[in-house]
C-alpha cells in the first residue's frame, strides 16, 4: 500500500432536480452533479446533491454522492466519493472521502480524501489516497 497525492482541475455542472416530496419546502434542494476532472485524476463523475439553506445568511448544509469513472495514476476504474459540507455564517467545512470498498477495476482497494478549492471561479482538487501496490 502506497500513499499518493493527485492534483488538478475540474469543471462542474449542477442541474436542479425535483425533490421526492414535490418541493414543498423551498429551503431544500436537490441537484444532479456532472463533473469533468483533469490532471492526475482524468475522467468524469455523476452524482446527486441534497442541500438545505436557512434563514441566516451564509448558513447551509449539503450531502452528496458521486461516482468517478476514469484513470488515476495510470490505473483505470471507478470509485465513489461521499461529501458532507456545512456553512456557519459564511465559514465552511467540507469532508469528501472515498466510500470504503467502492473502487473497481485497477482502483480496487482505493482509500482517501479530497479537498477542493474555488479561486476566481476555477475549481481545483487535491486528492490524498492510498492504493494497493500492483
Amino acid at each position: 500500500m502506497s500513499n499518493h497525492n493527485a492534483r488538478g482541475t475540474f469543471e462542474v455542472r449542477l442541474t436542479p432536480q425535483p425533490l421526492a416530496d414535490g418541493g414543498a419546502d423551498a429551503s431544500l434542494g436537490r441537484l444532479a452533479i456532472d463533473k469533468q476532472f483533469h490532471g492526475e485524476l482524468l475522467g468524469g463523475s455523476k452524482g446527486e446533491m441534497l442541500s438545505a439553506g436557512t434563514a441566516v445568511a451564509g448558513s447551509a448544509g449539503y450531502v452528496a454522492i458521486e461516482r468517478f469513472s476514469g484513470v488515476l495514476a495510470g490505473r483505470s476504474g471507478s470509485f465513489v466519493l461521499q461529501h458532507s459540507g456545512t456553512m456557519v455564517r459564511g465559514a465552511g467545512a467540507l469532508t469528501i472521502s472515498v466510500v470504503p470498498d467502492s473502487g473497481t477495476g485497477e482502483l480496487e482497494g482505493l482509500a482517501g480524501a479530497m479537498t477542493i478549492a474555488v479561486i476566481d471561479g476555477a475549481h481545483t482538487y487535491e486528492f490524498a489516497y492510498t492504493l494497493p501496490d500492483r
